[in-house]
């Protein structure tokens, strides 16, 4: 099948979305502070306890027409910092099973921003291991919110319900007004090691002339033998010395993967929580994700990823443009999120301008 062309028209913008934007915007900054209260040192209002910061290489496949979008629109090499996470809004024991994230910063690539008031030249693409939302639209998620909130001294309850995932979810999903698929199905699953995932966007993105969601899988052999294999003896930091081990005696290759939209009826872009079916359009690749044996969570990366670094959907060019409610929203979140993370913790809002920005 031909590959939808993008046009703005493909996004859908509700009568009363601003109003649901600002009040989801206050909830979290309510949550935030409180986390701050507690901790006395700001986080992330999602995927707040980091694992590991990367250094590594982004490179670029010699592609089809139809994938030579974008920053992909030629064979090129980049530098890339990652950083992998857990996804609640607040730092909780490994122990409790939590959907991971993999968040990449592609450094210096060409242009028109999206936002250019955050600065730098860098394209960020954030991704979990699971390719849908169980909340993929605005109206649902401000449901979810009230859930969390409700539930913010229970870290477990909190979890299994961001992952819309873990065993027992369906009910918790379905009752909230949330889609309980497949993708739950596959993730009832207890704490596997986070190398071993395949991440996703979960919401699509303009790729250039057309629309597509991204995802990032195991590529050498290292990583795709940990694909489904739990870590053993959790306990409260466990996945960050499981990640930090493995980098310390190897490297790591992943796939950047683009499935192109092909139907906007079976592939909507409005409600992150359809599955993106393959048989439609399957996962291709565009490029290769390189990271070299390093030591993956230092003082000086913890620091530097914790209170420095920043990675937001809206940080890119506008050939990769977020796309639908779910990545609308997070444009004003992100934001918010960001600036008070660093003006309480009184450090700079700077994007690095090259790898070597990074401390080893």
């Amino acid at each position: 099948m031909e590959p939808t062309r993008f046009h703005p028209n493909v996004e859908i913008i509700s009568d009363d979305e601003q109003r649901l934007t600002d009040e989801i915007v206050a909830q979290m900054a309510a949550s935030s502070h409180g986390a701050y209260e507690r901790h006395r040192h700001a986080i992330r209002d999602a995927h707040a306890k980091s694992h590991a910061i990367l250094k590594g290489e982004l490179v670029v496949h010699d592609l089809p027409p139809e994938l030579s979008q974008g920053i992909f629109a030629r064979p090129a090499t980049y530098g890339v910092v990652a950083r992998l996470s857990s996804a609640p809004g607040d730092i909780h024991s490994d122990k409790i099973p939590a959907p991971r994230g993999f968040a990449i910063k592609i450094i210096g690539v060409p242009g028109a921003r999206l936002s250019p008031e955050i600065g730098g030249a860098n394209q960020d693409f954030l991704m979990v291991n699971f390719p849908t939302l169980a909340f993929g639209t605005i109206e649902k998620y401000k449901v979810l919110l009230g859930v969390l909130e409700a539930n913010a001294e229970a870290p477990d309850i909190f979890q299994r319900i961001v992952a819309g995932a873990a065993r027992g979810a369906k009910d918790a999903v379905e009752a909230l007004g949330g889609t309980a698929g497949a993708t739950l199905d596959g993730l009832a699953r207890d704490n596997n090691h986070p190398l071993g995932e395949t991440y996703h966007t979960q919401a699509a993105l303009r790729f250039g002339a057309y629309i597509a969601k991204l995802s990032l899988a195991p590529a050498s052999v290292a990583v795709k033998d940990l694909t489904g294999k739990p870590v053993p003896h959790v306990e409260y930091s466990t996945m960050r010395d499981a990640i930090g081990g493995f980098f310390s005696e190897h490297g790591a290759e992943y796939t950047l993967r683009a499935q192109l939209c092909t139907d906007l009826e079976r592939m909507p872009v409005e409600d992150a929580a359809v599955l993106w079916d393959e048989a439609l359009s399957p996962h291709r690749p565009i490029a290769t994700l390189r990271f070299s044996s390093q030591e993956a969570y230092s003082p000086g990366r913890q620091v530097y990823g914790d209170d420095v670094l920043s990675f937001n959907p809206w940080n890119g060019v506008e050939e990769h443009r977020p796309l639908g409610g779910i990545m609308r929203i997070r444009r004003a979140a992100y934001d918010r999120s960001s600036r008070f993370r660093h003006r309480m913790n009184d450090r700079p809002r700077v994007e690095p301008a090259s790898i070597n920005d990074i401390p080893d």
